[in-house]
């Protein structure tokens, strides 16, 4: 019998296993193991879990595939580069091979699903320019007035029936597993269009929209030490109360905009032309109106105060209360 065969019945029969065990099994070096392991990983035979040193392997579940094969390779591409799940057990799936998966764990039909996606996405599309969603119109149509110059999203956090989007799925999880890992992987994603965005509206001073969840790992300063701009850092401070009443946590407006207004102070005493704020999710938009609010009221902006944030909810005042 083949040494591959062999590998492939033993999973079977055992369940989860690593190379090392495999090795055992088999009686060879686990340098050759390794060896029939990349075929049949290659072959979408087997797959893995974990990262080294601790690797194991398995046999996918045959889910539904109907319709897989006859999925346009324009739109399979098209998918790729737009589609990531990240499952339950916190594997990360890209591409249309991930789409397929969410496709099997559902029971829908895999091109159907694949036109409606793509349908979906370049509805969503019309709303970018330059990369760009300009989300100043549902500003506006939440605060009566409005400090900030321009808000733009590099994405939109989720869309319906497929959830969350990759930007989306990438800053829920780097956010909430604190691996800093992933948090790099995120920030070398959107490190150029935050400096494209720099570059066109001629920034000199940014500032970093403060988090109100303590974690070992806080992402806005992860985020203002990668993307290591030459641009003068303005000091912006959320407030620590007796009681931590994160933002998130609020569904009201009004008790976003008291909570916005009575926390976040600009400690700043020099203006500045064109400032950047930046901010990972903007739900109600509160703490950043607040922000650029203050910049005016202290007379710190000669220019125009842009804001861009990673994600942005579609319309109204949506919660994003995940991140």
């Amino acid at each position: 019998m083949k040494t591959s065969l062999k590998i492939i019945n033993y999973l079977k029969e055992k369940g989860r296993l690593s190379g090392g065990q495999l090795a055992d099994y088999l009686g060879i070096s686990t340098r050759a193991v390794r060896k029939q392991l990349r075929n049949l990983l290659a072959q979408g035979k087997i797959a893995k879990i974990g990262k080294p040193p601790k690797v194991f392997y398995f046999i996918p579940e045959k889910g539904m595939t109907k319709g897989g094969s006859k999925v346009d390779a324009a739109f399979k591409e098209f998918i790729n580069e737009h589609y990531l799940i990240i499952t339950p057990s916190g594997e990360m799936k890209e591409g249309f091979e991930g789409f397929v998966y969410w496709c099997q764990k559902n029971n829908f039909n895999i091109k159907k699903s694949a036109d409606d996606y793509i349908k979906i996405l370049k509805k969503y599309r019309r709303f970018k320019k330059d990369g760009l969603i300009d989300g100043l119109p549902k500003l506006r149509s939440t605060f009566p007035k409005v400090y900030l110059d321009k808000l733009f999203y590099l994405d939109f956090y989720s869309i319906e029936r497929f959830g969350k989007t990759k930007l989306g799925q990438l800053l829920l999880y780097a956010k909430q597993s604190q691996n800093t890992q992933l948090v790099k992987e995120l920030i070398v994603t959107i490190r150029p269009r935050i400096r494209q965005a720099i570059e066109k509206f001629n920034i000199d001073a940014v500032g970093f929209i403060p988090p109100t969840v303590r974690r070992e790992v806080q992402f806005m300063k992860e985020l203002r030490k990668n993307l290591r701009l030459d641009l003068r850092t303005l000091s912006i401070v959320k407030v620590t109360t007796r009681i931590v009443v994160p933002q998130k946590t609020l569904n009201k407006l009004p008790d976003r905009v008291e909570n916005a207004k009575k926390t976040i102070v600009v400690n700043e005493s020099v203006a500045a032309n064109n400032i950047l704020l930046i901010d990972d999710a903007v739900g109600s938009g509160a703490t950043l109106n607040e922000t650029a609010a203050q910049l005016r009221r202290q007379n710190l902006i000669k220019g125009k105060i842009i804001s861009l944030v990673i994600t942005g909810s579609f319309k109204g005042f949506d919660v994003i209360s995940e991140v």
